[in-house]
């Protein structure tokens, strides 16, 4: 199984200067290249009080010059907010960078401050990325393109830019819901699970998106994606302190709006931490932890995305985790 590295957004606004922030940042990729990490993922929003935050195009490009055996993702860039030929561009400039260790995570977005900002609407954002990524296959593929369609146009258009993956970077698409779930699998895509779907929620999931596929003559990918809170420590103190930082995350996740009108994930991230501890959280021992991940293997996932950054951690123990899941969890995950 492979394992990822989540960068969420979790730097609390004016808490660290920016240039120290991407400092810290850059610390991070190198230790988690060092310890065995097989993706770097790096989150996308816009205006994400009270957080402060860097976006993934330039720096992915960054740390293209440096990744080892990592590959890198956007995990996941929110597509509706964005013109579609732009992306496909750097996205295809970004591979060539990364010299083909480049993946293309999209999302939806959930937050109405957003779609404002861009001049666009949320009830939109559906239908704006499957016309956008039937669109960016075409200009990674096609000679010349016309496309006219209910948000965007193109005319006689010769892509600039070709991807250096043939015919085009994996792309993952985050659902949370039923219909984003069925989404993903008429477009034949990689199933991307988000932070705080159940157990059971995402083994219906799963089901509904194997059943989509079929009906839409596509065969079931090879990768499936889950990415999950994770704390890790060898003492019981340890982990009630991280509690606290788990916490943070999703009083502001409830705050933005991430469940959505979804009844479970509304009771789940607007309800206390126990909810969210039960089985969404991956927390415990290092056995413990990969005990849990396991059972995400069972269900046929092949990549698990973590995030071990959260609110008011020092950048000390931050490298502190990172080293412990690289010599106590990733040896035994990629071994399953």
């Amino acid at each position: 199984m492979r394992v990822g590295y989540q960068v969420g957004h979790v730097v609390q606004r004016d808490s660290i200067d920016h240039q120290q922030q991407w400092q810290n940042h850059l610390e991070q990729f190198r230790a988690c290249r060092d310890a065995g990490f097989d993706i770097y993922c790096w989150g996308h929003h816009y205006l994400i009080d009270p957080f402060q935050h860097f976006q993934p195009w330039p720096v992915l490009a960054r740390l293209a010059a440096e990744p080892g055996d990592m590959m890198l993702a956007t995990s996941v860039l929110l597509l509706p907010l964005l013109n579609p030929v732009d992306v496909a561009e750097q996205a295809a400039t970004l591979d060539h960078i990364a010299e083909g260790r480049f993946i293309l995570g999209i999302g939806l977005g959930y937050r109405p401050e957003e779609f404002e900002a861009f001049g666009t609407k949320m009830s939109q954002r559906g239908a704006r990325c499957t016309e956008a990524l039937g669109l960016m296959r075409r200009l990674w593929s096609d000679d010349e393109v016309t496309h006219h369609g209910r948000y965007y146009n193109v005319t006689g258009a010769r892509p600039t830019a070709r991807p250096y993956q043939k015919p085009h970077p994996k792309i993952w698409q985050a659902a949370m819901s039923d219909p984003a779930v069925r989404r993903v699998g008429r477009s034949g895509d990689i199933f991307y699970v988000g932070p705080a779907q159940s157990n059971a929620t995402i083994r219906h999931q799963i089901s509904l998106y194997h059943q989509t596929l079929e009906e839409n003559g596509h065969d079931v990918p090879e990768d499936m994606v889950i990415v999950r809170e994770f704390f890790c420590a060898p003492t019981r103190a340890a982990l009630e302190r991280a509690r606290a930082n788990l916490a943070r995350k999703y009083e502001v996740y409830a705050q933005h709006g991430l469940h959505g009108t979804d009844a479970e994930l509304t009771r789940k991230v607007t309800g206390d931490l126990e909810t969210l501890m039960d089985d969404t959280f991956l927390v415990g021992s290092p056995e413990e932890c990969v005990e849990q991940i396991a059972a995400y293997h069972e269900m046929g996932f092949t990549d698990v995305a973590l995030r071990l950054f959260y609110p008011e951690m020092s950048q000390a123990k931050v490298l502190e985790h990172i080293d412990l899941v690289g010599r106590e969890v990733i040896p035994a995950l990629h071994a399953l």
